[in-house]
């Protein structure tokens, strides 16, 4: 029940400092930042596996250049 009534004191705090427009600001860019936080795990996940693909080509690229040298 404190929890309440201090997240109540707290937007209450908010909206006499900030006024009604800038506390709703804030509200609306911490929205923004949650749904930004898939995003960013999703492009992690995305790095992780190009960079693992692109190792693999890198090393058949070179065994291939070694493999054309040696029989030239």
């Amino acid at each position: 029940m404190i929890s309440v009534y201090l997240t109540i004191v707290i937007v209450s705090l908010m909206i006499a400092y900030a006024g009604f427009e800038g506390t709703m600001r804030v509200f609306a860019y911490l929205d923004l930042q949650m749904k930004f936080i898939p995003i960013k795990i999703k492009m992690n996940y995305m790095k992780w596996n190009m960079k693992r693909q692109l190792d693999k080509d890198r090393n058949y690229i070179l065994k291939e250049l070694e493999k054309n040298a040696k029989d030239s």
